[in-house]
């Protein structure tokens, strides 16, 4: 199927693998299921329970393939809310690369709320990554609010890659998570906000098999008036190991909360956090200044390094 240039365009800012009408994949455009294909390993269905959405069956001979779901909205004025369910089978080893871009030119509210689960199978390994992405010359806003439940097996693996960079004008993002005995998650959240937007992450990581451990890792820079919260938990209930770090660069009359949380409900249970914000180090612009770069180049260089 042929596709418009600006969802092209979109596209190539939310899936940074390129999407392609090849092997498994899902296009949601303004609401609906513009193309779709399956794989031998991968299958898409439509849900049967009333809910908008699909869900996503991949087979346990899955091994190092990719599924494309993005979602593109362009209609101003736009609410679309939708259910994603992904079945991973035990022993299976997947890449998910979802993410969500808003085009919006006219002076309604457009708002996308994805609400996705995944059940890992045992050993299963895991990639989901989610990239947020808003543009168009209107006055009207760009709303994305995510929710994610995320039950990982015994002695599966799950890596977590969510980043939002520019254009999103109020995020409220959701997510869970449970982990079975040995099972591992590794959550790498990157977010910048500018003007006067808003975003908020809350962040629940129940450590409940032993040998379970948990490392969550948050990077964002605040411009403008722009406000962050953050709020991670992580909570142990066997012997598990978890670590906590959120990082902000905080500039202009911007507003950062970082708020991590750790709940030991077991002896065993060993859990670390940390959080810094603090504004870009004057002698590192002074430095790359000295190397032919702008004041605003520099800072450029350093929020990019940052963030990546």
């Amino acid at each position: 199927m042929e596709i418009d240039q600006i969802t092209q365009n979109v596209l190539n800012q939310i899936d940074d693998a390129g999407f392609k009408q090849e092997g498994a994949y899902n296009l949601r455009y303004n609401g609906q299921a513009l193309c779709h294909g399956d794989s031998e390993h991968i299958k898409i269905k439509k849900r049967e329970d009333g809910n908008p959405g699909i869900n996503v069956y991949i087979s346990k001979d899955a091994q190092d393939e990719t599924v494309h779901i993005p979602v593109v909205i362009s209609k101003s004025g736009m609410n679309d809310e939708v259910y994603n369910d992904f079945y991973i089978e035990a022993g299976a080893k997947v890449n998910i690369i979802a993410g969500c871009g808003i085009h919006n030119s006219g002076c309604n509210d457009s708002r996308h709320d994805g609400i996705h689960s995944f059940h890992v199978g045992e050993g299963a390994q895991v990639t989901y990554a989610e990239k947020h992405y808003g543009e168009g010359e209107g006055t009207g806003g760009r709303f994305l609010n995510p929710q994610t439940r995320i039950y990982v097996g015994k002695d599966a693996q799950f890596n977590l890659d969510t980043a939002q960079i520019k254009g999103v004008d109020s995020t409220k993002r959701v997510t869970y998570v449970e982990l079975e005995e040995g099972a591992k998650i590794y959550v790498t959240e990157r977010l910048m906000t500018h003007d006067e937007q808003q975003a908020a992450s809350n962040m629940d990581v129940v450590l409940n098999g032993k040998g379970s451990s948990a490392q969550i890792i948050s990077r964002s820079v605040a411009k403008g008036r722009s406000v962050q919260v953050f709020h991670p938990k992580a909570i142990g209930n066997n012997d598990c190991h978890a670590h906590i770090q959120c990082d902000s660069i905080i500039m202009n009359e911007a507003k950062v909360s970082s708020i991590p949380e750790i709940n030991a409900n077991h002896v065993e249970a060993a859990i670390i956090h940390e959080a810094a914000i603090g504004r870009i180090n004057n002698d590192q612009v002074t430095k790359l200044r000295t190397m032919g770069l702008s004041a605003q180049e520099a800072e450029n260089v350093i929020i990019e390094a940052f963030l990546n």
